[in-house]
């Protein structure tokens, strides 16, 4: 009877030691954490590679046992549920709460931001760094005549649908939603009341727009946006080319002349408004919303010339006449030559 008391005690005593080790084997399994000081990003595209997300747990995310992610993972059967997406691993998670969370397909979203952009490519670059698809695929949809015109646009005009800002999405958005979304931000920029400034102004968004490009390429301080937009309206009302100097640096492609010659004004292109009249077919830059608010609410002023400023601060000389806009330009030209600039 002894012997028996003795044998189940150390059964228990056994069961107990196994119990207790198997609990603090899986405990150690299970809470297996990151080498990380900052939010790590866990990017699945839609081939759902999972040599490629053990690759991203183990480099990005540094886990600190691979092993670890990887019992958890096939334990939950996440191999075979993977979930395309972006998703943040923080500091303090282990490897169980990060399976559950991949396996979940709760996401994080991305703040998509894209500001200062000139070119269609510029853009489509800037977007494809931050959302899943890639930037020939947006580019070749920017450059298609038939999509550009389902959003109202055509493929000159198609930047103006873009306005600069940040905006929350997921990073494995399709292209089409992504677009889908961007004109229905575009429509909701174009209040009633902006709608309305621009009707005063005989302008169309699209025409506004861009304006507003023109202008903001011409402006180094936004504080004179208002006064340029107003020199510009003075000279469409009066039927006068813009001779806009932006334009015809888009027009030859180079955007970092710095003095604008005669070879440069016979570049012949409708975005050239030196030779043709009116606004250029499109936007030469996406212009930013303080740059549209801008032309919407210009300055009343009788200026029609302007001219960078002699002292190379960014500002500019308006003038009212051609005489006095001469006298802004030779100065200008002067400090050109003396500080040896020639193109």
């Amino acid at each position: 009877m002894k012997k028996l008391k003795i044998f189940l005690l150390s059964s228990i005593v056994l069961i107990i030691i196994l119990v207790t080790g198997g609990y603090f084997y899986v405990e150690s399994i299970i809470r297996t954490g990151f080498d990380i000081e900052e939010t790590a990003y866990i990017k699945i595209d839609n081939h759902k590679n999972y040599s490629e997300i053990i690759r991203q747990i183990r480099d990005v995310a540094k886990v600190k046992n691979i092993s670890s992610f990887e019992k958890v993972a096939n334990f939950l059967d996440y191999p075979v549920n993977i979930k395309s997406g972006q998703y943040a691993i923080t500091p303090e998670m282990d490897v169980l709460e990060v399976v559950h969370l991949l396996k979940s397909g709760k996401q994080t979203p991305v703040k998509l931001t894209f500001n200062n952009i000139r070119l269609k490519t510029d853009l489509a670059e800037r977007i494809s760094e931050q959302l899943i698809f890639s930037e020939e695929d947006l580019l070749s949809a920017l450059n298609n005549p038939s999509i550009c015109e389902k959003y109202g646009f055509n493929t000159e005009t198609i930047g103006c649908m873009f306005i600069p800002n940040t905006y929350e999405f997921y990073w494995n958005v399709s292209l089409d939603k992504f677009l889908d979304r961007m004109c229905l931000e575009y429509k909701k920029f174009w209040s009633s009341e902006r709608l309305a400034k621009a009707e005063k102004l005989n302008m169309t968004p699209i025409e506004v727009s861009s304006l507003a490009a023109i202008v903001e390429e011409e402006c180094y301080f936004s504080d004179e946006y208002p006064i340029v937009a107003g020199l510009y309206i003075n000279r469409l009302k009066k039927g006068m080319k813009l001779q806009a100097d932006p334009t015809v640096k888009y027009a030859v492609g180079d955007f970092t002349i710095k003095r604008v010659l005669n070879k440069h004004l016979e570049v012949n292109t409708p975005y050239n408004t030196y030779i043709h009249y009116g606004l250029p077919p499109g936007p030469i830059r996406i212009p930013s919303i303080k740059a549209i608010d801008g032309v919407l609410n210009y300055n009343l002023n009788d200026y029609l010339y302007m001219c960078a400023k002699e002292d190379f601060s960014g500002r500019h000389n308006f003038a009212k006449t051609h005489a006095q806009h001469e006298r802004n330009r030779i100065k200008y030209q002067a400090e050109l030559n003396r500080r040896k600039i020639f193109q």
